[in-house]
């Protein structure tokens, strides 16, 4: 007899048959020329990508797959922003040609590709929604998704753009009080679309909601409780317990009438997004939020070093139940501690604003800087 087989499943494939698509938070040029993202999609489950300014950062001042075009967009006359937005256009174009057929067999759900507005506009309703649309015409692929900050002013833009039949990706959410806000602003947008006589069908949207950066604002207030018993039993927790409270909101607002009346007409679910699932903290297992947070009807965006983890050692099973469980008594008792998550998350948005900004700021000044050498 010939020898036994053991057949093994890859966690991330996995991680889609319990729910949870698993996206990648990178982007290189080489990475799709290379084979290497047909492969990721191949081989481990990958279902869509999502970009963001220091993502872009990193990839051109890190190598010289651009210089050709920065060369070539800068003897055009081009600023340093529009040889930025040539480069990042193309690679947004590629990706989504690969993620085309999970696209369609997803029926719009997955194979999207998120492309950032410029951060500079976080705050401005009116040149978010310019550019937005701008973007999505430009780029010209079905599933491209364009990512607008869910800042206060973002809201509106974000309806706006859903009304037009524009993919979005809401980034940079904290708090729960703005998730709620956000899913108002998604039901606004594809009910205005309704009422002018459009469909609704396929126009996909994701609330992205940051994970392991709240635990790196409250684990050190927490260490300053040190002599609190509670405290120490806290620490790495409200991370979770702030998601699955967002979680909580995504299933009770998705059970609504309201969304069974937009559903019916073909809309698609926006469902939560967990994004800086990255663990920040030494002491914690590398895919420490990845393991917490699968969920169905989910997506995490993983960089490529938590994602090459979970691949390795994931152990993948519907845990959020349990966290959800234990979330609300956490979150009471961090209030207890004068842990004030409000302040915390609203601090977290405005330095996520100001952290894109400044790398938006130094992508254009490597640019300016190659051009210039190049030249």
């Amino acid at each position: 007899m010939g020898a036994t087989r053991t057949v093994t499943t890859n966690p991330l494939i996995r991680l889609g048959q319990l729910g949870q698509s698993p996206w990648y938070d990178f982007i290189t040029r080489d990475l799709v020329t290379s084979g290497e993202l047909a492969r990721l999609i191949a081989e481990d489950g990958l279902r869509g990508m999502t970009t963001n300014p220091t993502i872009f950062e990193k990839a051109v001042a890190g190598s010289d797959l651009y210089d050709a075009d920065i060369r070539r967009l800068a003897a055009e006359g081009r600023t340093p922003a529009a040889i930025f937005e040539s480069l990042a256009v193309a690679d947004v174009q590629a990706a989504c040609d690969l993620f085309l057929p999970i696209h369609r067999s997803s029926a719009g759900l997955d194979g999207l590709v998120s492309i950032e507005v410029s951060p500079t506009l976080a705050h401005d309703t009116a040149g978010t929604i310019a550019e937005a649309e701008r973007l999505w015409r430009r780029i010209q692929r079905p599933n491209v998704m364009i990512k607008i900050p869910g800042t206060a002013e973002g809201l509106t833009a974000i309806s706006h753009c859903l009304a037009d039949g524009v993919n979005v990706n809401v980034t940079l959410l904290f708090s729960v009080a703005r998730y709620r806000q956000v899913v108002e602003a998604f039901f606004s947008g594809l009910e205005r679309r309704v009422a002018a006589g459009h469909s609704v069908a396929g126009i996909a949207s994701v609330a992205s909601f940051f994970v392991s950066r709240l635990d790196g604002k409250v684990d050190p207030r927490l260490a300053q409780l040190g002599g609190t018993p509670m405290a120490g039993t806290l620490r790495g927790k409200a991370a979770i317990a702030n998601a699955c409270a967002a979680y909580g909101a995504f299933e009770e607002l998705f059970q609504s009438p309201r969304w069974r009346v937009l559903a019916s007409r073909g809309g698609l679910v926006q469902r939560p997004l967990w994004a800086s699932t990255s663990t920040k903290d030494p002491s914690l297992p590398d895919v420490y939020y990845v393991e917490a947070l699968i969920a169905d009807q989910t997506v995490n965006t993983l960089p490529p070093a938590t994602f090459a983890a979970y691949r390795d050692h994931g152990q993948p099973a519907e845990r959020i139940r349990g966290e959800m469980a234990d979330a609300a008594a956490t979150l009471q008792r961090l209030a207890a501690l004068g842990i004030d998550l409000e302040a915390i998350t609203r601090a977290l948005e405005a330095e996520g604003v100001a952290s894109f900004a400044a790398s938006f700021a130094s992508l254009l000044t490597v640019i300016e800087q190659k051009a210039a050498a190049l030249a």
